[in-house]
């Protein structure tokens, strides 16, 4: 998804450690007058949380809760895990490895096609960040324009499969993707996916005008940052859930408000060249994401049957999923979100 893509592997932090040596008198978030909380506290509940990437501004609301003391008010001791190019988040949680991670709308369907029982509790994204960038001085400045042009891109992604049904890659020539901008800035005839909370900074610290095409503007726009668990925790520790589920809204909200505690644990957990300029721009971005057409911040991380029904039927068209494997009303479930 997104920053700085590199090649080496994701390092898994305990970033309660890492936030104790930043914020070593940290005060609470609702009051500057607040004692000051021990953020390397493990009272309360053990809770792993999973990322889907390496620690950007799109896990910024966990890592807000997290610095902000959100989690502890909820006795919730909880420790983030930095993922990368090739996390196995179904898996993971499937292992009970961890109890929660943050994944895609689509990933939700396609894990629970692979037997895998994940239900998303809440979604802090209502649009994706999904893009793919060119060179400005390319000429592309739609998608049709992508004929002749080199697509880097993750096959069988579910966006990639849905611009082949729109006939957009006809003429295109797809190749993997790398994780890196570099292709891009190198070579004008090469286009890219990428995530526009992070690529389209880099590529222009770099000197590269690029045009930034969403693919949400196609009609392909499944919930991003989207927190998910387990059928079987959700069944076995509502209370929990609940608990888990408030603290990171809350977070989402605070990031999205001010999100210096948030970044600031970023910076500190994140070792892939991440930079204090990145993750302002990217929570910029997504504050429009999270809360498009003027949405109020208290609705953040709002889900509705209609977005979870139109991509089901999107990802059967496709092939990607099917009836008789997954139901839409099984991948999520809005019980924590009144």
């Amino acid at each position: 998804m997104k920053s700085l893509r590199s090649s080496s592997l994701a390092r898994f932090t305990n970033t309660w450690l890492v936030l104790a040596l930043l914020f070593p008198a940290a005060g609470c978030r609702s009051s500057t007058d607040s004692p000051p909380r021990d953020l390397t506290s493990t009272g309360g509940t053990a809770v792993t949380v999973q990322l889907n990437w390496y620690p950007e501004s799109e896990h910024g609301g966990l890592y807000q809760a997290l610095a902000s003391g959100d989690y502890a008010n909820q006795d919730l001791a909880v420790q983030i895990r930095p993922g990368g190019r090739a996390t196995p988040i179904g898996p993971e949680l499937s292992l009970g490895r961890c109890q929660f991670a943050i994944a895609n709308a689509d990933d939700v369907m396609i894990f629970r096609e692979q037997g895998i029982d994940v239900v998303a509790v809440m979604a802090a994204m209502q649009n994706h960040p999904r893009c793919v960038l060119a060179q400005t001085s390319s000429g592309v400045q739609s998608f049709d324009d992508l004929g002749g042009k080199t697509f880097q891109r993750q096959a069988g992604r579910a966006f990639v499969e849905f611009m082949r049904a729109k006939g957009l890659l006809q003429d295109v020539k797809e190749v993997p993707y790398h994780g890196s901008i570099a292709s891009l800035v190198a070579d004008p005839t090469i286009v890219i996916q990428g995530y526009s909370c992070a690529e389209p900074l880099l590529a222009r610290q770099q000197g590269v005008d690029v045009t930034t095409l969403m693919v949400s503007d196609l009609g392909f726009n499944p919930y991003s940052s989207v927190l998910v668990t387990t059928g079987k925790l959700i069944r076995e520790q509502p209370q929990m859930v609940q608990r888990f589920v408030d603290a990171t809204r809350q977070g989402w909200r605070d990031y999205l408000s001010d999100g210096k505690l948030g970044n600031a644990a970023i910076l500190a957990a994140n070792s892939e060249g991440m930079t204090a300029e990145a993750l302002e721009f990217g929570a910029q971005v997504m504050r429009d994401l999270a809360m498009p057409e003027g949405a109020e911040i208290e609705t953040v991380g709002t889900m509705n049957e209609q977005r979870w029904t139109t991509l089901f039927d999107q990802l059967v068209e496709l092939d990607l999923v099917h009836a008789d494997k997954v139901q839409a009303k099984d991948c999520y479930t809005l019980q924590f979100l009144k």
